[in-house]
């Protein structure tokens, strides 16, 4: 169901189609890399936390992890992800398929900078082997996204 929210959603922008759906997982960096032949860092993981009530979701290249000084910095709260039982819920997309596309209405998505040193990248599409190249302009455009962050450190 929640690739076809991210399907719907993408339609908007006469983008579905573009959608891959591919025959190997896609649900880790390293998995999605090796079925789209692209490079671990060009692909733009969904990260999924609830800062107070509120779901924020940071997209962020593939080879960058949450800093914790810069997150809590950045929004007030120290990190805390989304437990895997509960981010289909409160997301909109299971665990491994989280995307910027589709997403609960309440959910706050985030860009970060760590996504800027490429031309395009290959976010998730609400499953756990789907996703779809974009330019970084398509994914302002797409995720319809609150702010840029600078929430990354190297892994």
């Amino acid at each position: 169901m929640s690739l076809e929210s991210a399907k719907n959603y993408l339609s908007r922008f006469n983008a579905a189609e573009r959608i891959q759906e591919l025959p190997a997982s896609s649900a880790t960096v390293a998995d999605a890399a090796q079925a789209l032949k692209c490079k671990e860092e060009e692909i733009a993981k969904t990260l999924s936390f609830l800062v107070d009530d509120q779901v924020v979701l940071v997209v962020m290249a593939g080879d960058v992890k949450v800093s914790n000084p810069k997150f809590k910095q950045q929004f007030g709260k120290k990190p805390k992800m989304i437990k895997s039982d509960e981010v289909e819920a409160l997301t909109g997309h299971p665990p491994g398929g989280v995307c910027p596309f589709g997403v609960n209405e309440d959910a706050e998505i985030y860009l970060d900078e760590s996504l800027k040193r490429f031309n395009k990248v290959y976010p998730a599409c609400g499953s756990g082997n789907s996703a779809i190249e974009v330019t970084l302009e398509e994914l302002e455009l797409f995720s319809q996204y609150k702010d840029w962050v600078d929430v990354a450190k190297t892994i």
